[in-house]
This record gives structure tokens, sequence and C-alpha cells, in this order.
């Protein structure tokens, strides 16, 4: 309710990477040796522009990937995505996925959340097809990854659904269990990934 309150009165502000740094030092300061923080250290070239609130989900996308046809046309690999996008819960995840058909074009989206879907059918999708772009909740995708479901090889771009507040006005990592998951996914591959330069994050 204290977010809730909070929230009301201040205008939303975008999130920059700097939020994601500093929310990762917090969450692994009082455990970690600085040598071990150090390494979970992300450079501003791991980043996308961030949104600056201006932008629907589709205008964001074309802006950081310009080269999306392209992308699309070359990934023919299975149990793989080019781009995953991470948010709070199912709905959410739905209107994402709604919100950017103008620029997914003619691609598969692939459902990667724990509602009304088991996780052995998304395994076998994957494995039996090329799909472009994964939508899910973080525990759902950090599962499919921990059970070789989902391998993120050529996953390109990582897009946190940041800004985006539900009807308590909480952002996904306002909710301690999101915010545990988003951290321990990153923490198990991506921020490697981003960190040898394969992988791109961005914060809608």
């Amino acid at each position: 309710k204290n977010i809730s309150d909070m929230l009301e009165k201040s205008t939303p502000k975008p999130g920059v990477p700097a939020d994601l740094q500093n929310l990762l030092s917090q969450h692994f300061g009082e455990n970690r040796s600085v040598i071990e923080i150090e390494e979970l250290k992300l450079s501003d070239s791991c980043f996308l522009p961030a949104n600056d609130l201006t932008h629907s989900f589709s205008s964001y996308l074309k802006e950081i990937c310009p080269k999306w046809a392209k992308l699309r046309k070359n990934h023919k690999e299975k149990k793989s995505v080019v781009m995953l996008v991470i948010c709070s819960s199912a709905l959410r995840s739905l209107e994402l996925i709604k919100s950017m058909t103008a620029f997914k074009g003619d691609c598969r989206v692939l459902k990667l959340f724990a509602k009304h879907i088991k996780i052995k059918e998304q395994m076998s999708m994957l494995e039996k097809g090329v799909f472009h772009i994964g939508v899910g909740t973080p525990g759902r995708v950090k599962a499919l990854v921990e059970q070789d479901g989902l391998c993120l090889n050529s996953t390109k771009y990582m897009i946190l659904d940041w800004n985006w507040r539900d009807q308590k006005l909480r952002r996904m990592m306002d909710i301690p269990e999101i915010k545990k998951e988003t951290i321990d996914l990153l923490e198990m591959c991506i921020i490697k990934l981003c960190r040898e330069g394969s992988v791109k994050l961005g914060l809608f």
C-alpha cells in the first residue's frame, strides 16, 4: 500500500540502465564478495536505448531493432527465440503480444507463462517449431532454460517490461516474487551473455 501511495503522488520516471544496476547491487550486496559483484555488473553497452514513455510497444521495438526483418528471416534454430520479453503476469504477456502486431510481421510468437499452459507443451512446441519471439514471466522462462527446453544461444534481445504498472501501481520489480525470479534469470545466464556481447537488454 505504501508503494501505491507514494506512486500516486510521484510522476512516473522511465527506467534507465542505472536502475537495474542498482537493483542488482542491492540484491547481491550483502552476501557476495566485491569480485563476484563486479562480475554481475553490466556496462552501458549491454543496454538498448530505454523507453522514454512516449513509445507504444511496437514503436519501441522498431527503434531498438531496425533490422528485425532480416534477423527474423535468418533465424532457423529450434528451441530458441531471437527476442525474449519478460513481464509480470500471463495477462500482461497477452497484452504485450497484442500490442506488438505492427512490429512483429509474420513471425511466430510463443507464450512463455505458466497459466493454463503446461511446461511440457511449451517444450514440445519449442522442439518442433521455429519461434522468433518469446513473451512470458521470469519464473517460467527460467524453468524452461533449466530444463533445457529453451536455449538462449541465438537470443539477441531481452526486453524487461520495466515501466508498466498494475492496478496497485506496482511495476514488475516492485513485486517481490517477480523481482527475485527476474534477478535469478539474469544471474543464471543473461548477465554472462550480455557481458559477452551476444544479448542486449532493453527496459520498456
